[in-house]
Formats: structure tokens, sequence, C-alpha cells
């Protein structure tokens, strides 16, 4: 009797949790590339899920917060009212696609932080430490024009997109990778560990970004662009002039941050600065 027809070759099975994990991954990766927009201010193409509005309230929200941590906001009423003048000035002559944000500027109390950060949304922060250090209004502007620089080029929103893929992408692998709780918890903490190393390099990317950006506003503001080059000298000398990898930074190194401010000055106006601008 002839049996090759009934003959079948070895089935291969495919374990359900490589079933699982693939479809966790390719939700995550088709949710992170299904939203994409093109930044009116920087012209790239970004990945973001959340509205300008949705950023403007997450701002608002986190502010208290934030500020909290840093002492509350400061009581010097002269030194905010400038931080809050300046800001306001570099408002004023913010392209019109940045009408979105509503931009506040505040003073933190925190004598000994060295910091400046922004919320999305608008929400822009100084400690008392840095700016009890800046010698210039154009260093402030600065300072408060390279935060508005992060804003309008929505690098938070972007880096909870990428927060958001990354985490997918954790859950994918360790579902995938161990039929044990414990085993999916390594493998999942390898790839987040991963995960994190990649999102460095944009946070890298994104401050030089906010720092082309800021020199943009507070040359439109009258500032000399040039006043930011003694802020990356401020900010290393705040650092003691600690060797910290610049690999495992989120901000690029201040020496590296100078030659850029220098590139974008002679590319943008190859035959010197306009006369007049405020220092």
């Amino acid at each position: 009797m002839d049996y090759s027809q009934n003959q079948q070759g070895p089935r291969i099975r495919i374990p359900p949790r490589l079933i699982i994990g693939a479809v966790i991954a390719l939700i995550a990766v088709g949710s992170y590339f299904a939203n994409s927009s093109k930044n009116a201010i920087t012209g790239r193409t970004q990945h973001i899920s959340i509205s300008p509005e949705q950023e403007v309230a997450l701002g608002l929200q986190s502010a208290p917060q934030m500020a909290q941590q840093f002492g509350g906001l400061s009581n010097d009423r002269d030194a905010t009212a400038l931080v809050k003048r300046i800001g306001q000035k570099l408002v004023s002559k913010l392209p019109s696609e940045a009408t979105p944000y509503p931009f506040e500027y505040h003073l933190l109390a925190d004598p000994k932080t060295v910091n400046a950060f922004a919320l999305p949304g608008g929400q822009i922060f100084i400690t008392e430490a840095l700016f009890s250090r800046l010698e210039t209004e154009g260093q402030l502007a600065g300072v408060l024009g390279h935060e508005t620089g992060h804003v309008l080029a929505r690098h938070s929103a972007a880096q909870m997109a990428k927060s958001q893929l990354t985490q997918g992408l954790a859950q994918a692998v360790g579902v995938a990778s161990s039929d044990s709780a414990q085993g999916a918890q390594n493998a999942a903490r390898i790839a987040q560990m991963v995960g994190g190393f990649v999102n460095l390099k944009y946070g890298r990317d994104d401050e030089l970004e906010a720092d082309r950006l800021g020199l943009r506003f507070m040359l439109a503001s009258g500032y000399d662009p040039r006043s930011m080059i003694r802020v990356m000298e401020i900010l290393k000398e705040a650092s003691g002039g600690s060797g910290q990898p610049e690999f495992m930074s989120t901000h690029p190194d201040p020496g590296n941050r100078v030659q850029v401010i220098e590139g974008w000055i002679k590319e943008a106006y190859p035959s010197g600065l306009p006369e007049g601008l405020q220092k």
C-alpha cells in the first residue's frame, strides 16, 4: 500500500508567547508611526500623539508640582519681573505659528540648583541659582529662548511618544522571551535600558535644536546671540568642570554647543551680525 500521500512533514508550532509579543510590538510601532505631523517652526516631521491643546493642559497641570520641587516661586519681585519681561519680549517676536502656546515665564526660589526647563505647552522656569549667575539681559534671553525652542519644537511631546514606543517594545520582548514572569521582567528591563540609550541621542539632538531656535528668537528680539556663548561658559563653570561622558548625558557638553552656536552665527550672517544688538 502507498502511504506517500498521507505522509506529512513535521509541523512547526510557534509558541503563543511569540505571537502575542509580535502583536504587541506591531501595535506599538503602528501607533507611533500613525501619528505624524510637520512642525511649522522646525520644518521636521514628528511622531506625536497629543495635540498642542493637550500639551498646554498637561503643562498647566504639572507646573505647580514642578515649581514645588525647586522651592516654589521666587519672592524676589524685581528678578521675577525681569524674567517675565524678557520672556514676553521674546514671545512678541515669535513666528505666528507659535500662537497655540500661552507662554509663561517663572523664576524659582531654588538658590542651589543651576537649571532651567520647559514644560509642554509653554510653562518655562529658571532657578535663582542660574539667574544669579547670569550677567546680562542677553544671557537671560538666551536661556529663555532656548527653553522656548523646546516648547515650539514640541520636544516633550515627541519624547513622550518615543517613551510609549519603547515601553510597548519592552513589553513585547518581555512577553515573547520567557514563559516565566521573572524571565519576562528581566528581558523587559534589558529592552528598556537599551531603549533609554537610544532616546538619549534624541535628547542631545533636541538640545542642539533648541539652541538654534533660541538663537533665532533672541536675535529677533534684538539680543546678541553671542551672549549664549557666555551662558555655556557659565554652565560649565557651575558644573565644576566635571568630565561626565557626553554619551551618558541628556545635555551636550557646553564646549560642543559653543561650536554649534558659532557655526550658526557664521552661516546665518556670513558678513557679520547687525549692529546695535543688546548683550
